[in-house]
């Protein structure tokens, strides 16, 4: 213990950056990662890239940082009482969930297992960006299904607001596709 402070402080210095009661950093940013999104269940928090950063602040205590796919994004929420929830599980005492707006999450953070996921759920995977950035112009959407470029909007919404309705015109289903932002 260093002179003139409390073991307590002492205890929480150490505790920085080092396993929350005997479990590695790396472990609850694992367990964390896990946790579906609960508008996309097929796919993790860590495939679609929000969550940013998992930090062990002391013995039980660990911050969390999610990144919604948009601002006022309701899933945010729950992601949060479900990362939590996970990590108190896993024996952490004190969970807090930041959100963080910048810099703001794109289509890119999604994971290569991630737009896989989606592709086989029936939903056509954001496209990559262009090295230059955005293009302005419409591009066709593969359909998930048979993989015809042959696609029709059909909403510029879906069931939720980052995904758009979409029809193929070859085998006439509707599918939905995951916007670039």
């Amino acid at each position: 213990m260093t002179a003139g402070r409390a073991p307590a402080a002492d205890a929480a210095r150490q505790g920085a950056g080092s396993p929350a009661d005997g479990v590695p950093e790396a472990e609850l940013r694992r367990v964390a990662g896990e946790v579906p999104d609960p508008e996309l269940p097929m796919v993790t928090l860590a495939e679609l890239g929000v969550l940013r950063d998992v930090r062990v602040l002391g013995p039980g205590r660990v911050e969390v940082e999610l990144t919604p796919t948009y601002t006022g994004c309701p899933a945010i929420e729950v992601m949060a009482a479900d990362v939590t929830r996970r990590l108190r599980e896993r024996g952490v005492t004190e969970v807090a969930v930041r959100t963080v707006l910048s810099p703001p999450w794109t289509t890119e953070a999604i994971s290569a297992e991630g737009r896989r996921k989606l592709a086989e759920a029936g939903i056509a995977p954001p496209r990559p960006m262009a090295a230059g950035g955005p293009v302005p112009v419409t591009l066709s959407v593969r359909c998930p299904h048979c993989g015809s470029l042959d696609t029709t909007l059909l909403s510029r919404f879906s069931s939720t607001a980052c995904k758009a309705l979409r029809r193929c015109e070859s085998c006439r289903e509707p599918f939905d596709h995951f916007k670039e932002l």
